[in-house]
């Protein structure tokens, strides 16, 4: 029997694609041949994201993008649009299956049934099967993790989220926070390890939240995976400022594994914000742990999240948190403009802020940022440091990143690939984006 050739698309978040790679290990190689999404495949699935409304449609492009591909393909729609607006995609040319965030995992199970689209008696055409459970009512966690990239693998241990802040639509999505115990987790981090992957990136919706089910702590997991020698490296993804702990950061400063890069949601810089956004710190609680990170980690990296453009987000209120972000010692920002979500609470605020506006501002907020990454990179040329190379070739140059995640090329060598060696960064240089340029020592 010929093989069918199925293509993944991945959009959205570390946590998608960790869960993408898990998925994909499900179709067996007897019956099925994992492609590239922009080759001929049989069957394109999927993978969405609906954080914003951009989301959304990079997914509805990646949809006819497969189905002009080949119009005799299925198409299938999995994950968070799926879960949020499955009726979008069912009417949707090309789409067999709009499977939510909990029926996803049985994929290929449901691709191995018969034809299952079904006739709209009042259109008479065919429409997509649709497979979406209440979301907020599962207990359910299936720890996820990627392999396709040799080198690092993004680790799924905790999913979904209790804070239902203002702005964010994720509890919805993927429902209330679950994960495994920590006996369980550490069985899956071994079998990471045993792949060969060398750096291991723990991923979730809110992993600060981790263990409460079971009387566990996140301080406890991670003092549990810094004891694990098979692993060579772990990252923590993303964590609310409100529960890094003086625990974790001190762990993290001692640990010989646990790498000293921090991704901290900030959101806002504006207290009255933060309070609208029904956020649980104030912004004296994040500068207070960005303080104690740079007393005991001084060359750490920490990024933060911020959103602009919030409603009720005054021209006053902007220039408070510009100022507050711009006197803290962070190494650069990902900016988000704030993107109306459907069910949130903001989504009824007054007070809504101008295209226009939202762009000038979030314009000024990556120019800030810029400032402080050029800083960051600059501040740590000359110094020494360990890169794990991996094994992309782009102009002849690999790339690889410093424990405290700086990017790092050099000339490409076979010999370098998923191996960590000592560097010294001799130079900041600019193309696409900051890259510093390396001895090898």
């Amino acid at each position: 029997m010929q093989k069918k050739r199925v293509a993944f698309q991945t959009l959205g978040c570390k946590l998608n694609f960790s869960e993408t790679s898990t998925i994909s290990r499900q179709f067996g190689i007897e019956h099925f041949e994992i492609v590239g999404f922009h080759q001929l495949a049989d069957i394109y699935i999927i993978h969405s994201c609906s954080v914003t409304a951009a989301a959304e449609h990079k997914c509805k492009t990646a949809v006819k993008q497969a189905h002009r591909r080949n119009p005799s393909a299925k198409v299938a729609v999995i994950g968070c649009a799926a879960q949020s607006n499955p009726e979008v995609f069912q009417s949707m040319a090309g789409v067999s299956w709009v499977l939510g965030n909990q029926e996803k995992f049985n994929l290929a199970d449901i691709l191995n049934q018969p034809d299952t689209d079904e006739v709209s008696h009042e259109s008479f055409m065919k429409v997509a099967r649709k497979e979406v459970s209440d979301i907020s009512k599962t207990r359910k966690f299936l720890p996820s993790y990627s392999i396709n990239d040799r080198t690092r693998s993004f680790f799924k241990v905790q999913d979904g989220c209790d804070y239902f802040c203002t702005f964010c639509s994720i509890p919805y999505m993927r429902g209330r926070s679950r994960r495994k115990t920590i006996e369980n987790t550490l069985k899956v981090a071994r079998e990471i390890a045993s792949t060969g992957i060398k750096e291991i990136v723990l991923t979730g919706v809110n992993i600060g939240d981790f263990g409460k089910q079971h009387s566990e702590k996140f301080i406890d997991l991670l003092r549990k995976l810094d004891e694990l020698e098979e692993i060579k490296r772990l990252r923590i993804s993303s964590i609310e400022p409100e529960l890094l702990s003086d625990e974790i950061i001190n762990l993290i400063a001692t640990s010989k594994r646990i790498l000293p890069h921090f991704h901290i949601p900030l959101q806002s810089g504006s207290d009255l914000i933060l309070k609208a956004m029904k956020r649980k710190y104030s912004r004296e609680v994040f500068a207070d742990r960005i303080s104690k990170i740079r007393q005991k980690l001084p060359h750490a990296c920490i990024a933060a999240d911020v959103i602009v453009g919030f409603p009720g987000e005054s021209d006053e209120d902007f220039q408070d948190a510009f100022q507050f972000i711009k006197l803290q010692d962070i190494s650069y920002m990902h900016i988000f403009t704030y993107s109306e979500r459907p069910g949130t609470v903001a989504q009824r605020f007054e007070g809504k802020i101008s295209d226009t506006e939202k762009r000038k501002r979030s314009q000024k907020m990556h120019e800030l940022s810029e400032e402080k990454k050029t800083a960051f990179y600059s501040g740590n040329t000359g110094k020494t440091f360990r890169v794990l190379w991996e094994s992309d070739s782009v102009n002849g140059f690999m790339q690889g990143w410093t424990e405290n995640y700086i990017h790092c090329r050099t000339p490409y060598s076979p010999d370098l690939v998923n191996q960590i060696t000592t560097i010294r960064i001799s130079e900041v240089i600019r193309e696409k984006e900051l890259i510093c340029e390396v001895v090898l020592l």
